[in-house]
C-alpha cells in the first residue's frame, strides 16, 4: 500500500438523496372534512375569553375556519360565518345591535343563530328574508370562556363541567387565561397542535430541556430523573412519574392528556400538593398554529399568568434576545423548530416515547369510531352528567 496516497473512507449516512419527509395527515390536519378535523368537531372548544365577545366584531380562526365573534345588545354571544349571505361583505365591519349584527353594505341584520331579521333595501323589509340564513355555530359561556361547537348539529353533546373547577376552597375563584400558559412562548404558537399535545405525555423532556438547557425552571424535585409508567384512563392517557428524592422522600406525579385536547398538568412549581388545580385546552387554530386556554382555581388575580416559565430564571420568553433563546431553549423552541408540522417519517422513537405511541393509538381509535358513525370517547348527551374527574396531581411522601 502506498502510504503517500491518503485513503478516504466511503461517505455514508449523508443527507444526499434523503426522501422528502411526510407527516401523519390523519392526526395533524384539522380542517373541515379531514379525519382529525371531524373528530375534533364532535367536542366543544374554547374560542375566547368571555370578555372577547363584545359589541365590536372579533375575527377568530378555529380548526381552519375563519369566523366572527360578537355579543348582541341582549348579552347573547354569537359566532357566524364572516361573509354576509347577501353579497359576501365581511361582518367584521358590521354593526352590532340589540337583536344581532348588521352588515355594513346593505344593512341585512342577522341574529346570533343566523336568522335574517331585516333587509332594509327590500320591499316590506324583505319578504323572503327567512330564506337567507347566515351560517353560524352554537356557543355557550362557562368558567369565563366562550365555547363553540363546530360539528354536526344532530351530534352536539352537552358542554362538560370539570370537578377540579367546581369545588372551590374558601377564598378561591376561577380565573381564565388565553396567553398559552404551558406553551413556552407567545399566545399564538406557530406549529401544529399535535406537537404540543404529545409533549404532555413526555415527562423526560422536563429533566433535560427544563433542567439542563433552559436552566432549572421548576422546583429541584422536577430535575430528578423519574421512573415512569403510562396507562389509558376513560378518556385520557395518563403519565405516572415517581421520583426518589435525595432526602429520602418520594415525589409522585400524575399528569394527563385528555380528550379532545386537554392538558391536565399539575403545577410544575409544586406550590401546593394534591389534585390538579388547573386545566388547559390546546385549540388548533389551523394546521400550522395553536393557542392554549387555561382555567384554574386561584386566590389572586393574575395567579395563572405568574405560572409562566422563565427560561433563564429571570425573563419571560418575549423578553429574551435571539441569542438568549439559543442559550435557553424551552418548549416553544423544541416544538416550533420541528417545523410547522413535525416530520413523522424521520422520527426514531425510543422506549421513553411509549406515552406518545399510546396517545397516537388512542387518537387513531377515536378517528375510526367517528368514521364508523359512532360517538367518540369523552362526549356526553346527558345534561345531568356529573362533572368530569381527573386523577392528575402532585403528592409527596
Amino acid at each position: 500500500m502506498d502510504l503517500s496516497t491518503p485513503s478516504t473512507a466511503p461517505d455514508s449516512g449523508t443527507a444526499y438523496g434523503k426522501p422528502a419527509p411526510v407527516h401523519r395527515k390523519e392526526l395533524t390536519e384539522v380542517g373541515p372534512g379531514t379525519p382529525m378535523g371531524e373528530l375534533l368537531r364532535r367536542y366543544w372548544h374554547p374560542i375566547g375569553l368571555a370578555a372577547d365577545a363584545t359589541a365590536t366584531p372579533r375575527q377568530v380562526r378555529v380548526l381552519g375556519e375563519d369566523l366572527i365573534l360578537f355579543r348582541d345588545g341582549q348579552g347573547r354571544p354569537g359566532l357566524v360565518y364572516p361573509h354576509c349571505a347577501h353579497r359576501g361583505t365581511s361582518l367584521y365591519y358590521g354593526k352590532v345591535e340589540e337583536r344581532g349584527i348588521r352588515c355594513c353594505y346593505h344593512g341585512w341584520l342577522f341574529d346570533v343563530q343566523g336568522h335574517c331579521l331585516e333587509q332594509p333595501c327590500e320591499p316590506e323589509g324583505g319578504r323572503s328574508r327567512a330564506t337567507a340564513r347566515q351560517p353560524w355555530y352554537p356557543v355557550q359561556e362557562l368558567y369565563g370562556l366562550v365555547w363553540a361547537y363546530l360539528g354536526p348539529p344532530d351530534r352536539k353533546p352537552v358542554l362538560p363541567r370539570y370537578e377540579c373547577l367546581e369545588v372551590l376552597e374558601d377564598g378561591e375563584f376561577i380565573e381564565a387565561d388565553d396567553r398559552s400558559i404551558g406553551g413556552g412562548g407567545p399566545a399564538v404558537i406557530p406549529c401544529n397542535w399535535l406537537q404540543h399535545y404529545e409533549n404532555l405525555v413526555d415527562p423526560f423532556h422536563v429533566v433535560i430541556l427544563h433542567s439542563s438547557f433552559s436552566g432549572t425552571q421548576f422546583v429541584p424535585e422536577m430535575a430528578v430523573m423519574p421512573q415512569v409508567n403510562w396507562d389509558i384512563a376513560e378518556h385520557s392517557v395518563r403519565t405516572l412519574s415517581t421520583r426518589q428524592l435525595p432526602d429520602g422522600r418520594t415525589f409522585r406525579r400524575i399528569s394527563e392528556a385528555g380528550l379532545p385536547t386537554l392538558r391536565v398538568i399539575p403545577n410544575p412549581r409544586v406550590g401546593r400538593y394534591g389534585p390538579v388545580e388547573s386545566l388547559g385546552w390546546v385549540l388548533p387554530i389551523d394546521d400550522h398554529s395553536f393557542r392554549i386556554y387555561v382555567l384554574g382555581r386561584v386566590r389572586e388575580q393574575g395567579e395563572l399568568h405568574r405560572m409562566r416559565s422563565r427560561p433563564d430564571g429571570k425573563k419571560l420568553w418575549e423578553e429574551l434576545s435571539e441569542a438568549e433563546h439559543q442559550v435557553y431553549p424551552g418548549d416553544y423552541e423544541a416544538m416550533v423548530s420541528q417545523g410547522a408540522v413535525a416530520k413523522h417519517s424521520e422520527e426514531h422513537l425510543a422506549t421513553t416515547d411509549r406515552g406518545i405511541v399510546m396517545l397516537r393509538r388512542v387518537l387513531q381509535k377515536q378517528l375510526e369510531v367517528v368514521q364508523a358513525g359512532g360517538n367518540p370517547a369523552g362526549v356526553s348527551f346527558d345534561p345531568d352528567a356529573p362533572p368530569v374527574k381527573f386523577t392528575a396531581g402532585n403528592w409527596i411522601e
